[in-house]
């Protein structure tokens, strides 16, 4: 069962190792957490408290105690939220289009963030708004919050692990942890291909604009997609991310004569059709933080996607 406290039992080839180092190397927790957890005295070896330059050996037990004292410059706010998972390290939640992850100048209250420390407080669980993942405020669907340091760490660990192109490490590929997000996306026009990979850089060269472009100097791009369902007048595809930048799919898509249905940024508005742009991040396999087991975390498409979809097959069969 899971609780507050991470345990390790050191291996048989480690022989006089500073803890640090072992935490850090065998473990692969970040230097951060690792210094923030001796520094408060939340480490310790056969049930004593130890310095980070207390020297380990085989079969020691080591003990990290999670728990914080946190705070956040966050007003709970309450809210409807679509809880899909949860435990002690984590929450996944089905974002709803509308809703800004977090506060920002322009959003101070009334996002997510707002919800879910309401959500932990009535709980009576003393967590702040770590989150893994965003979406833009109208794009739906999954999003991975993490509970502690420890799993926003592993999480974000893995999760940017990918930018290390899975492609890229061929016989090193067994090192990746599966990471893996995959959207719903309603496009204009139909695909040529009923799959492929768009690989093409996307950066933003003006600094002074939100949008984002296919650039040369930009940072490698990798998107993965498959035909679901074709329409006379578009195509619902899913989209698997293999990198992880701001707007990607969306950029991509367009890019190559694509654009999403409803996306006002990177296409047009079209209310007929939909209020926002018609992409949902329907789909997780995150490995666990503390365990490592794959969790496989799905939501349905929303109503507004649904309906686009009706119309789409409605305009096919005149």
């Amino acid at each position: 069962m899971l609780n507050d406290r991470l345990t390790y039992v050191v291996g048989a080839d480690v022989v006089d190792v500073k803890i640090r180092d072992y935490l850090k190397h065998s473990e692969k927790l970040s230097g951060r957490f690792i210094k923030s957890s001796g520094l408060t005295g939340k480490i310790s070896v056969n049930d004593k408290v130890a310095k980070l330059n207390h020297r380990v050996k085989t079969d020691d037990k080591i003990e990290i105690d999670m728990k914080r004292d946190e705070h956040q410059n966050i007003e709970p706010e309450k809210m409807e939220l679509d809880v899909v998972y949860e435990d002690i390290d984590l929450i996944v939640i089905n974002k709803s289009p509308g809703i800004v992850v977090h506060p920002t100048r322009g959003y101070p209250y009334g996002t997510l963030a707002n919800g879910v420390l309401y959500y932990f407080k009535e709980k009576g669980e003393n967590c702040i708004v770590r989150l893994v993942s965003r979406l833009d405020r109208d794009t739906s669907g999954l999003i991975i919050i993490a509970k502690n340091q420890f799993s926003h760490m592993a999480l974000a660990r893995d999760m940017h692990g990918n930018d290390v192109l899975k492609s890229d490490l061929k016989k090193q590929s067994e090192l990746v942890k599966t990471f893996e997000k995959s959207y719903m996306a309603v496009v204009h026009g139909n695909m040529e291909k009923k799959t492929g990979t768009i690989d093409l850089p996307i950066g933003n060269p003006n600094e002074d604009s939100a949008k984002r472009e296919v650039w040369e100097d930009g940072q490698r791009s990798v998107t993965h997609y498959e035909v679901i369902e074709s329409f006379k007048n578009g195509d619902l595809l899913k989209v698997t991310l293999e990198t992880g930048r701001t707007h990607q799919i969306r950029v991509h898509l367009s890019h190559i004569g694509h654009p999403l249905y409803g996306d006002s940024l990177y296409g047009t508005c079209e209310s007929e059709y939909i209020d926002r742009q018609a992409l949902h991040a329907y789909k997780l396999i995150i490995p666990h933080p503390r365990t490592g087991e794959q969790l496989i975390l799905k939501s349905k498409l929303p109503e507004d996607i649904e309906n686009l979809v009706s119309k789409l097959k409605a305009e096919s069969e005149i």
